[in-house]
């Protein structure tokens, strides 16, 4: 009977007394960024046809259907050719401030805004890859996914050893006007009404906005700990609920895929993933197709394992071999489909998602190789300099460069 006060008491305390997952949450962060980074890039020449004034599905289209579902799309507060062409380009900036994790905070709301605003803007654009990055660009709001492998870590370090050597920290000013200039955009869309369709957003981000001022206020004129300790509480709670949010999301998305499939006759009788190979929209290389469909033994194989590796997925986390041997399995599944089936967002899209269940100790070991590496490449770059060249006098006594 006293086991059970101990237990909870260390629960709430480990929920509560730190950000759990940290390589996990930095991790999804870089992959679901580094996807619509990748995305936004890709499709720039195509910007205008997709998202833009110059699509098929027209701003007024557009306006008519957010106003019936009440989606938020900052596209639609204009619908002039400046405004696309400013918010496409400050979309790719927060977008890549996110993935190197400057400013994550501010970063991941902007990141969250441009998500939102440019798939509801044309909701049609999409491959299914599209809707995870829509879910994920929501949760990781709630994240403190910058604690490692980002800016923010190397400026948090770098402050620290300064106070550690007794040296003085000059105050953060970025921070401040960066908030000062999300309040005023916040402020200017609020009064003008641009916030017309639905309250959960502009609430959200008026939320947010009054948060990382109070954030700011407990870290420069509190005189006690207590109100920063109690901030960081809140947001150790709402991060690990994030996570596990993230990861149920995951595992739903598997086990209604896999559930769904076997109620098709054609995941039951084998024949499934044939017909996809022979349509000219995903067959990106149609002699790889060819030769995978040759053999009626690999195509049920392959449909046969995608039912049973989606379906048994979620039930495998309770034992860690089992799990990661399906982790791998999945990830190599959706590498497979970006290649044949020419799908490399969705792809890279549910491979970030699998890569919050990663194992700790690897994502550790993988970036330390990554820090080796980067180092040789700098070592290698600092020895491939070639050496100022100095003046010196040579042997007619005149001066000359050595």
């Amino acid at each position: 009977m006293n086991r059970l006060p101990l237990i909870l008491s260390g629960g709430v305390a480990r929920v509560t007394g730190a950000a759990l997952g940290p390589y996990q949450s930095a991790v999804i962060r870089i992959g679901f960024a580094g996807t619509w980074l990748l995305f936004l890039l890709r499709e720039f020449v195509h910007r205008q046809e997709l998202y833009g004034p110059s699509g098929p599905w027209g701003w007024q289209l557009a306006k008519d259907l957010t106003a019936d579902n009440q989606a938020f799309s900052a596209l639609l507060w204009s619908d002039g050719r400046a405004w696309f062409e400013c918010f496409y380009v400050l979309a790719i900036l927060a977008t890549a401030a996110l993935l190197l994790g400057w400013r994550t905070r501010t970063a991941s709301v902007l990141f969250m805004v441009g998500v939102l605003s440019l798939q509801n803007r044309s909701v049609f654009m999409g491959d299914g890859g599209d809707n995870v990055l829509h879910l994920m660009s929501f949760y990781l709001l709630f994240t403190r996914c910058g604690q490692v492998w980002s800016l923010d870590a190397r400026r948090t370090a770098r402050e620290e050893a300064a106070r550690a050597r007794g040296e003085r920290v000059p105050a953060d000013r970025v921070g401040p006007v960066l908030w000062a200039v999300f309040g005023l955009a916040l402020i200017t869309v609020t009064v003008t009404g641009r916030f017309d369709n639905g309250w959960l957003i502009p609430a959200l981000l008026w939320t947010i906005w009054v948060v990382l001022g109070a954030w700011g206020l407990a870290e420069r004129r509190a005189r006690s700990s207590e109100p920063r300790a109690l901030l960081d509480v809140v947001a150790n709670v709402l991060h690990n609920g994030a996570l596990f949010v993230i990861m149920a999301e995951a595992c739903l998305i598997y086990a209604t895929a896999g559930w769904y499939k076997i109620q098709g006759s054609r995941w039951q009788d084998g024949t499934a993933v044939y017909y996809p190979l022979h349509l000219n929209y995903f067959s990106p290389w149609p002699g790889l197709a060819e030769l995978m469909s040759s053999s009626g033994t690999i195509m049920m194989a392959v449909t046969y394992g995608t039912v049973m590796v989606q379906v048994a997925f979620p039930f495998t986390l309770f034992n860690r071999r089992v799990k990661n041997v399906l982790l791998v399995l999945m990830m190599i599944e959706h590498a497979a489909i970006a290649v044949v089936l020419g799908l490399p967002f969705f792809s890279l899209a549910m491979i970030a998602a699998d890569a919050v269940f990663l194992p700790t100790s690897f994502l550790r070991r993988l970036g330390g190789l990554a820090a080796r590496a980067r180092g040789r490449v700098v070592e290698r770059t600092a020895r491939g300099v070639p050496a100022p060249r100095t003046p010196r006098e040579n042997s007619s006594g005149r001066v000359g460069a050595a």
